[in-house]
């Protein structure tokens, strides 16, 4: 069939008895004029069926077409289902069909009492295992690691959230969809059995920990066939083939490594960089801490420096082993080979900070970059460093883009592309880490690494470069190569808690120093950290509303600000703009009657400029910070407003905007990309409400280029320095313009995710639905264009030139890439 129903999960209710979720996808993307039934022993079986829009993400078929929507079919199994012998789903079009999918009932029952459970990763060494995975609690489900006498594992479990399962499973409460980390140390056997026990149910996943001759391991657990059956429903058979000779083989080749070889420089190009001559050529001492490193990885460290193609560099190296270390034979060799190489032996074991810092002693260079002794550079890492420092030449920080390699060195993935020097996204995750390089003079002046940070030595010494500097820049090029194993948080965000306790101290040493009022935690996803600013005095807040009748939206916001808000000092302006409906105006009389605070001023011009009309609104503002919002919006947290004041606060912030989501829950705003969709987009729109975006951009506070002003705090002495609203740009683009006003005059623009609220979106106004106000928004639009023909020409700073700017999601550009998958 043309537009065929692929299922790609069917599992019952977690909770109901008789009831199963049936998902799938349509080769055409929607349901279309097919019907859908679902039978058992050929008779029909009521169900209900939801379209859920796959947020932000999507696949795409072998006939070229993009899948953004699932269908959920809730099926209803009477309570003679078990005397049964088969259910299908069957897909018609104009009276003629097939059968899309069937199960017998016999399987069935065996999945009745499963445990809704999956392991993602096994990871083993000789004296230690990781195993992550998640499961559905479905009344206090124990986890139990067995081995094969039935020897229990005393295990350290960390749990966490999954928000990408709970997509899933709809029924269950965030609570009740469990991730998992856990972590052993000591003896490892052959297999493991990872026991899932509940009063009414259990299930089992046995792994087998295969060590490498470097001691390094990993498992197959008993669920490739799954995935390779959800792989073909969704990309036909001969693509499974290629697939599954390729992970049999080890050789398979994602999108991202078929990316990163195009834009990999040749043999040719590196052999043209080795004969550069820089006019600046300064030397950099590369410091690397060495503990026990596994022999394969401390050779392909050392020789990824090696085959640099700048060759002005030391390569200084601390062996913190101790007395008797397993590497000195290497290191000793390399020391022979090259003179470039420097090494200190310790004789006793040092901890990370103290072993860096030996390494920094031996250092001569220029700049010194900092390298983990199990990672890998590019050949044009340095190359590429000293480049910048020839055109950029007040260059004192640089930092790049980097990815994960796996433990065989062949396999590249989780690109990183990260934004300019982002301080707020600094503030709430370590972004910058791999590759750092920092000038001599910035070192020598913030002191070496701080063992009192241990676990994130590196974020307390990158705050207190970039506080002692402010000339640092950012090469969007994936010139790092992060291992990915058990021993690096790179592949483990559940064993290293006293890391994150550290990286928080970090932070709040880094504005105890600056003289911050802030207070940093963690937050619920792992290594991400969350800063409460405190209110400085109490500043009245001008919230200023544009309406034009749709009471009951108005009533909605004006409630929520009354009752969901806990910030007092404010006054509330509503723009009248033209109403016409007598409620519209007996609730005006109603609010001014019941609400001291509240205002109604009254803007007479008949033609709908939002720009002129917030203008308006401003002028009659008391307080010295305006709160813009829309008549359809509505608070969710009560803390909404001081979320938007406390950054607001600062010197270097002129604005701060929220995170909004429609009404169904998924995402409408959480931040501004200049460039997206061709001039300016919301990134992770349509996302439901729980993803956390690419390296949790959707859930971390951070500088973007520009917010909407359907809900977005501003200084009031920057909005008149800047301007306001640009009354040409009546509809379109005026918030952006006006935040990239405010980047221009030197201000921040920042995205706090903890403000959050739903946004009903464009109820006041309408569409762009008819000739003159599609008119009337191409002029706009080219107004902007040319007025911010740089920034679009030059590509958004908090973004990166390698994401696509043709979806909402940080996905790759794949534009130019010549090499298909499949």
């Amino acid at each position: 069939m043309e537009n065929q129903f692929n299922v790609t999960i069917c599992r019952f209710h977690t909770k109901a008895k008789n009831k199963l979720l049936i998902i799938g996808w349509f080769n055409q993307n929607e349901i279309g004029g097919n019907q859908l039934l679902v039978c058992l022993d050929k008779k029909k079986l009521p169900f209900s069926m939801e379209e859920i829009k796959i947020g932000g993400t999507s696949l795409r078929t072998r006939k070229g077409v993009t899948v953004n929507r699932q269908y959920y079919l809730w099926v209803d199994l009477p309570r003679s289902w078990r005397d049964c012998k088969c259910l299908e789903v069957k897909n018609f079009y104009n009276g003629v069909g097939n059968t899309a999918y069937s199960i017998p009932v016999s399987t069935l029952k065996k999945y009745e009492f499963y445990v809704q459970k999956y392991i993602d990763s096994v990871e083993a060494e000789k004296d230690s295992f990781q195993i992550s995975g998640w499961y559905i609690d479905q009344g206090g489900i124990e986890l139990r690691f067995l081995d094969d006498t039935g020897k229990e594992y005393p295990v350290d479990i960390l749990r966490k959230s999954r928000s990408d399962v709970r997509k899933q499973y709809p029924e269950n409460a965030p609570e009740e969809v469990i991730g998992f980390t856990a972590c052993y140390t000591g003896d490892v056997p052959k297999k493991i059995r990872i026991r899932f026990e509940g009063p009414d149910r259990h299930a089992e996943d046995t792994a087998t920990l295969l060590r490498s001759p470097v001691g390094k391991g990993v498992s197959f657990v008993g669920t490739a066939y799954k995935k390779v059956r959800v792989y073909y429903q969704q990309f036909g058979i001969s693509a499974t083939a290629v697939r599954a000779v390729e992970k049999l083989t080890g050789r398979e080749e994602s999108e991202y490594n078929t990316w990163l070889e195009e834009h990999s420089p040749s043999g040719a190009e590196l052999e043209a960089q080795r004969t550069h001559k820089f006019a600046f050529s300064p030397k950099i001492s590369i410091v690397v801490p060495l503990y026990k490193t596994p022999k394969k990885y401390l050779v392909e460290m050392i020789e990824s420096v090696r085959k640099q193609s700048y060759e002005n560099w030391e390569l200084c190296l601390s062996d913190g082993s101790g007395e008797g270390s397993p590497i000195e034979g290497i290191l000793r060799k390399y020391e022979k080979k090259d003179s470039r190489i420097k090494v200190v032996y310790n004789r006793n074991q040092l901890q990370i900070s103290d072993n860096t810092n030996e390494a920094l002693k031996i250092s001569t260079g220029d700049y010194i970059a900092f390298t983990d002794h199990d990672d890998m550079l590019a050949p044009d890492a340095l190359y590429e460093c000293v480049k910048l420092l020839n055109e950029e030449p007040s260059t004192e920080i640089i930092y790049t883009d980097e990815d994960k390699v796996n433990m065989s060195g062949k396999e590249y993935f989780a690109p990183h592309f990260k934004p300019d020097f982002n301080p707020d996204m600094l503030y709430s995750d370590n972004y910058i880490c791999h590759l750092f390089v920092v000038k001599r003079n910035v070192y020598e002046e913030v002191g070496m690494l701080n063992s009192e940070f241990d676990g994130s030595q590196d974020y307390d010494f990158v705050l207190r470069c970039v506080e002692n500097s402010s000339k640092i820049r950012h090469i969007p090029k994936i010139l790092y190569h992060w291992r990915a194993h058990k021993n690096s948080t790179a592949g483990n965000s559940g064993c290293k808690s006293y890391a994150y306790d550290a990286a928080t101290r970090a932070i709040q040493a880094h504005y105890d120093r600056l003289g911050i009022q802030a207070k940093v935690g963690m937050t619920e996803h792992t290594g991400l950290y969350r800063s409460r600013y405190t209110i400085q005095g109490n500043p009245m807040v001008s919230v200023i509303i544009p309406n034009k009748d749709h009471v009951q939206e108005l009533k909605t916001c004006i409630s929520s600000l009354e009752k969901k808000n806990a910030y007092e000092n404010l006054e509330i302006i509503i723009v009248e703009n033209n109403s016409e409906e007598e409620e519209t105006f007996a609730y005006y009389k109603e609010l001014e009657e019941k609400h001291s605070r509240v205002k109604v001023v009254f803007w007479k011009e008949k033609a709908f400029n939002y720009s002129a009309i917030n203008n308006f609104g401003v002028k009659h503002a008391s307080g010295d910070y305006l709160l813009f919002l829309n008549n359809d919006v509505e608070f969710i947290t009560k803390d909404c407003i001081e979320e938007l004041l406390g950054p607001c606060q600062r010197s270097d912030v002129g604005a701060v905007g929220a995170r909004l989501y429609y009404g169904d829950g998924t995402l409408q705003h959480a931040g501004v990309v200049i460039g997206l969709g061709g001039i300016a987009g919301h990134p992770f729109y349509g996302f439901p409400s729980e993803d956390v975006g690419y390296f949790g951009r959707v859930v971390i506070a951070q500088n973007y280029s520009a917010v909407t002003a359907a809900c977005m705090m501003m200084k009031k002495s920057v909005f008149q320095q800047v301007g306001g609203f640009d009354e040409q740009l009546a509809v379109a683009y005026n918030d952006v313009d006006l935040c990239l006003k405010a980047g221009e005059a030197g201000y921040r623009i920042v995205y706090n995710p903890y403000a959050e609220l739903y946004h009903y979106e464009s109820k006041t106004r309408g569409y762009e639905d008819t000739k003159e106000k599609e008119e009337r928004f191409q002029a706009e639009r080219e107004i902007f264009r040319r007025r911010w023909e740089k920034i679009l020409r030059d590509g958004d700073p908090n973004y990166n030139p390698n994401l696509t700017l043709q979806e909402a999601n940080f996905g790759l550009d794949m534009e130019g890439v010549s090499k298909q998958l499949y």
